[in-house]
């Protein structure tokens, strides 16, 4: 992929910790400007290191990041000035407000006082109400909505999201989707690590997914489903068969348990000819009443991608 429109790149990065444990090998990415980037993977996968690395949190012994063609290390004011994290963790100023803790963020990046900034970021996080409560009487969404109000106070151009929905409930997550899909009109960068998987599948237009430290796949959304997605048919039978007639064995088939369904799976990419299949069950007078078929869903295509061995799978 060409670097000219992206805005992070990372060359070779690892990260070895000090009792040997590899939580990174050898991270090789470009995320593009003004793109939702998801980052899936198991616990444990690297995501949050790989995430604090690039923010300059976890050292850098092995490979390079860049921010905006800026080393992270020789212009680490610059580059952490570009990036805005909202960490898992739910860590704050207990006795500040609201208002105070959001602008004191603002300030910590040497960004002039800008009221009217604020506001818009508090309101557009339902905060407003609130902006005069301190942190220690708000419940754990509104603490969660002040972590992300807090990385947007000094304006930033890419934004981390690590777990962000992580145990909060349905109505901040649809609030948090309308502020990211905001930001991304804005031109702002997000990254997000999830496990809510179908929130990737709404709202990326990237996925990289990492396991055991490697980068094992990224490919934009549309593909990745495309290519990687099973479809699968299934033949509701009015009478129940007792096995898989051996013309049939062509077929990606299986019979149910209760004997009463047959299941083709198929690539979503393959031109898969059904009608040859019901033709051949008409010729075998195996009458059937309906039809149904279902797409695999991005999750199904995760677990089966993390089940795979490196070798497997090639990264592009």
């Amino acid at each position: 992929m060409s670097t000219m429109n992206s805005i992070i790149n990372i060359n070779n990065l690892s990260k070895v910790y000090a009792d040997g444990f590899q939580a990174l090998n050898a991270i090789n990415l470009d995320i593009n400007k003004g793109e939702i980037f998801a980052l899936l993977g198991p616990n444990g996968a690297g995501k949050t290191t790989l995430i604090n690395m690039i923010c300059g949190i976890v050292n850098i012994h092995h490979g390079e990041v860049k921010v905006a063609g800026l080393d992270i290390i020789k212009d680490f004011r610059e580059t952490r000035s570009m990036i805005g994290l909202v960490p898992q963790e739910l860590t704050s100023e207990t006795f500040e407000t609201v208002w105070s803790t959001v602008s004191f963020s603002r300030g910590l990046f040497g960004k002039q006082e800008d009221a009217a900034y604020i506001e818009k970021v508090l309101r557009s996080l339902s905060l407003w109400e609130k902006k005069d409560n301190t942190i220690l009487t708000l419940s754990g969404g509104m603490k969660r909505r002040v972590l992300i109000a807090k990385a947007l106070a000094h304006e930033p151009k890419i934004i981390f999201l690590d777990e962000p929905t992580a145990g909060v409930d349905v109505e901040l997550r649809q609030d948090m989707w309308e502020v990211v899909k905001q930001l991304k009109n804005e031109g702002v960068t997000i990254i997000l690590t999830t496990h809510y998987i179908e929130e990737a599948e709404q709202i990326a237009d990237r996925i990289g997914i990492i396991n055991q430290g490697e980068l094992i796949l990224v490919k934009d959304k549309e593909s990745l489903m495309l290519e990687l997605g099973k479809k699968h048919l299934q033949v509701n039978l009015i009478n129940s068969l007792e096995e898989i007639p051996k013309e049939l064995m062509n077929y990606q088939i299986e019979l149910s348990a209760n004997k009463k369904q047959l299941i083709c799976t198929y690539d979503k990419a393959d031109d898969f000819g059904i009608s040859s299949l019901l033709e051949l069950l008409s010729n075998l007078n195996i009458s059937y009443y309906d039809l149904d078929t279902k797409e695999s869903s991005l999750e199904e295509i995760f677990v089966d991608l993390v089940k795979r061995k490196p070798n497997e799978l090639s990264s592009n």
